[in-house]
C-alpha cells in the first residue's frame, strides 16, 4: 500500500481506507474479508427479487472507488473497466468461479489505485478542493464498511445445504 502521506489527515485517511477494505480492525470484518472464502454460487445468492447479491455489492464498491479516484485525479468519465455505472447485474448466466475471482480482482485493483491517488493528490490540495476530497475519501471508506455489513448479513441469511 502506498504510504507517502505528508500530512496527518492524509495518513489518517489512508489508514481508514485500509481498515475499511483490507486491514484488521477493531470493528470486525472489512469489505475484502467479507468475501473471503465465498464461492461464486454463494456470491450470486439473492435474499429476494430485486435485491443485490454479494457479487453485485463487490462491483458496486469497485465502481465507487473508481468514481472517487476519478474526482481526485480529474480522469474522464466512462473509463471504468465495466460498461455501465453503479450497479452491475451478476452473474451473467450460471455462477462461474473465474468470473467471480476476476470481479474480486477488479475490486482489489480499484482499491489499490484509489489509495495511490489519495496518497499522491491529497497532500497537495488546499481550501475547498481539499475539503471536498477529504469528504469523498471518508465517504468511500464508510461505503466499504456499510457494504461489508450487508455482505455479512447476506451470508447469514443464505440457506445452508
Amino acid at each position: 500500500m502506498a504510504r507517502n502521506a505528508r500530512d496527518p489527515e492524509t495518513s489518517l485517511l489512508l489508514d481508514l481506507l485500509a481498515e475499511a477494505f483490507e486491514r484488521k480492525s477493531w470493528h470486525g470484518t472489512n469489505l475484502r474479508g467479507s468475501f473471503r472464502g465465498m464461492t461464486a454460487a454463494e456470491a450470486a445468492w439473492r435474499a429476494g427479487e430485486g435485491r443485490p447479491n454479494a457479487w453485485e455489492l463487490a462491483l458496486h464498491a469497485a465502481y465507487w472507488k473508481y468514481v472517487v479516484r476519478r474526482k481526485l485525479t480529474g480522469e474522464k468519465r466512462g473509463s471504468f473497466a465495466l460498461e455501465g455505472s453503479n450497479w452491475f447485474r451478476r452473474p451473467a448466466g450460471a455462477p462461474d468461479e473465474a468470473a467471480w475471482k476476476a470481479d474480486l480482482a477488479l475490486l482489489a485493483a480499484e482499491h489499490r489505485v484509489l489509495v495511490a491517488a489519495v496518497a499522491e493528490r491529497l497532500p497537495a490540495l488546499t481550501g475547498t478542493a481539499r475539503a471536498k476530497a477529504l469528504h469523498l475519501v471518508r465517504g468511500v471508506a464508510a461505503h466499504d464498511l456499510y457494504h461489508a455489513g450487508q455482505v455479512q448479513v447476506l451470508k447469514r441469511l443464505r440457506p445452508r445445504g
